[in-house]
């Protein structure tokens, strides 16, 4: 690594938090989440907090409650109001014993949710259905929003990468809101007569170990190669960028054949993209969503002796999403949602003659591969010139559903980055519950989505304190309606949300497998998940007898040539629309024993007949994108599900 790129690097890492500075004594008191138009959690004890001068005394007042606490050595201060009902405006105020003051006003009390995921939680109420109705009619003032940017750090963060502030609905502002969070509160509001105060932290693209801290993925166990080449990242990003290296290769060494970034890989069977490369998706005609997945790309640049013996950085341009790069055989790094892909080129591995460039991308959704003009892609020497990459571009899908291990410290697809970023800089906020909208980006590595996603709970509850509430939503049906049994792993995200919710007392599942659209990733009826995260609220937020979502199904059971499944949470009947409950499978071990059956339904119970071959599992609308037909009386679906068959005794 040149001087520059280590000094850059050193750099950002302080950018990011390695270094975070005290408030000097005449700053803001308190902490950016207390802004004029907050809303604060009802009924339980209030905690403010900020930074002073170290040693210097704050006083905190909020109505007729005050509170006093001295700031420490590192200038953090905090103190605990008592509990509040529902009410406001209030001004609430901090006074320093140095002269310091700050006020913010317009406060209200009332029930607060953390909004988090990936995209479809980011999806805007602008960009959902019938926007501008919407928009028109959102003229409820007392449903507030405070949206924290993206941001990935390496070490916890103190406070917000850029200011946030809190903004109260109207006509004019909802726009921005998060679509799902705002038509959650409206309807939540329609019998929760209380201040709704939203704030969103989402990421488009994140995967769920990005949420969590590193001690508690530590304790997970399952990312522990991940955290200790973070944590050698932190000290030196050199070693660590030759440790990954070596990973990634280590990966494709067990899972894939021969090694295409070698200067000898015979690749003369393999096509030329366009000069132009860009979405590897259009090259065959085909839409932006065309294969996703990762490309091997090969190219080679002709150099002189006196460049080759230059120190060079190699540069990709615009890469989307992540890559892992080879010059001559030896591994150069990798970059994620890069930009500016830039690889730094150790010395003695550029020669004279001819040099071959490989990159192996991948990409989890669309616009896949190099994008920007052909001159951001060069060699570029260290006394200033560059070789352009212009020679064509060989590539290779890679087959088999491989997915290699992602960038640990690459923004949303790393481990504790997002968590680091924009849920440590909260603070010790009071919410009500938390809803989560996310898995898109988790479908290769859905064999550890429940674990993770369940420590992500746990770790959030010791952040914010109790037993927090969470509301899952599941992700929407994207990609090919199935016409026979098939695998999908899709279902087997939705699956992992099931179940992670089902373990835990605390957390409600909210079914919209059945609301989306197969060809758009992005949803927009976000009315109706909002309708569905207030039912799922009022049982398990609020503790009303109502069921949080549609029928659930107990164990199923094999007995007389049928296969029973009862199901409990029925609202009034089950049903099916259209006849008879379809998108019913028995399995044995393997994807190849799955076949439709036929279904009835049987009181509160589903009955399939056997066909005489064995069933050890029976699934239920699986597929990227099901038609599910069972409901129960409440007009909500029942989720997709696979269970383990039993032998009644």
């Amino acid at each position: 690594m040149t001087g520059l790129l280590r000094a850059l690097a050193l750099c950002w890492l302080v950018l990011l938090g390695l270094a975070a500075p005290a408030i000097a004594a005449d700053g803001p008191l308190l902490h950016p989440m207390f802004q004029d138009r907050a809303v604060l959690q009802r009924d339980r004890p209030i905690p403010v907090y900020g930074k002073a001068s170290p040693g210097a005394a704050v006083t905190v007042s909020l109505g007729s409650a005050t509170a006093s606490a001295k700031a420490g050595g590192d200038g953090r201060w905090q103190v605990t109001l008592p509990a509040l009902p529902a009410g406001g405006p209030y001004v609430l105020e901090a006074r320093g014993d140095t002269g310091a003051d700050q006020k913010v006003t317009d406060i209200l009390v009332g029930d607060v949710f953390l909004c988090t995921g990936q995209s479809n939680m980011q999806l805007a109420v602008r960009a959902a259905g019938n926007a501008q109705f919407e928009m028109r009619a959102a003229t409820d003032s007392t449903i507030r929003q405070l949206t924290i940017d993206t941001a990935a750090s390496p070490t916890p963060l103190d406070s917000f990468a850029t200011p946030v502030s809190w903004i109260a609905a109207s006509p004019d502002t909802v726009g921005s809101f998060s679509a799902s969070c705002f038509y959650f509160a409206r309807e939540l509001r329609k019998s929760v007569h209380v201040p709704i105060g939203l704030v969103v932290s989402a990421w488009g693209g994140s995967r769920v170990r990005d949420w969590v801290s590193e001690p508690n993925l530590k304790k997970l166990g399952l990312y522990n190669d991940d955290l200790a080449m973070l944590d050698l990242y932190r000290a030196d990003p050199q070693a660590a960028a030759r440790r990954w290296d070596a990973a990634w290769e280590a990966w494709w060494h067990a899972h894939g054949k021969g090694e295409p970034w070698k200067p000898d890989y015979p690749d003369s069977g393999w096509p030329t993209a366009p000069t132009g490369l860009g979405a590897w998706a259009l090259w065959t005609g085909s839409s932006p969503d065309g294969f996703v997945g990762q490309m091997w790309l090969r190219t080679t640049v002709t150099l002189t002796a006196e460049q080759a013996a230059q120190p060079a950085i190699l540069d990709l341009g615009a890469v989307n999403e992540e890559d892992e790069s080879w010059v001559n055989g030896e591994g150069v790094g990798g970059t994620s949602w890069s930009k500016q892909a830039r690889h730094q080129i150790p010395a003695g591995v550029l020669h004279a003659g001819t040099n071959v460039i490989v990159t192996n991308i991948f990409c989890s959704w669309r616009n896949c591969g190099m994008s920007g003009a052909p001159e951001t892609r060069a060699i570029r020497l260290k006394d200033g010139s560059a070789v352009p990459l212009s020679n064509p571009w060989r590539y290779q899908p890679v087959g088999g559903g491989l997915i290699a291990p992602q960038l640990p410290w690459g923004p949303t697809h790393g481990v504790s980055q997002t968590y680091n970023g924009m849920i440590v800089p909260i603070g010790g906020y009071g919410f009500k519950a938390a809803i989560w909208y996310q898995g898109e980006s988790d479908i290769y590595f859905s064999r550890h989505y429940q674990a993770t996603l369940a420590a992500m709970m746990a770790d959030w509850r010791g952040t914010f304190g109790g037993a927090l509430p969470f509301l899952i939503v599941q992700i929407p049906d994207y990609g090919p309606r199935p016409t026979e049994p098939v695998a999908s792993i899709w279902s087997e995200v939705r699956e992992a949300q099931r179940r992670a919710a089902l373990a835990d007392a605390h957390a409600a599942y909210v079914v919209t497998v059945d609301i989306g659209d197969p060809t758009n990733l992005h949803p927009t009826n976000k009315q109706e998940v909002g309708r569905r995260l207030a039912i799922a609220a009022q049982h398990v937020v609020y503790g009303n007898a109502s069921p949080a979502a549609g029928a659930i199904p107990g164990r199923a059971r094999l007995a007389s040539g049928r296969v029973t499944i009862p199901f409990t949470a029925v609202t009034r009947n089950l049903a099916a629309y259209s006849g008879a409950p379809n998108a019913f499978e028995l399995c044995s071990a393997t994807q190849d024993s799955c076949r439709y059956a036929a279904a009835h339904i049987t009181g509160n119970s589903v009955s399939i007949p056997t066909d005489g071959k064995p069933v050890t599992r029976v699934r239920y609308c699986w597929g990227d994108s099901p038609t599910c037909t069972l409901a129960d009386g409440s007009g909500l679906p029942v989720t997709p599900f696979e269970l383990a068959v039993t032998t009644a005794h």
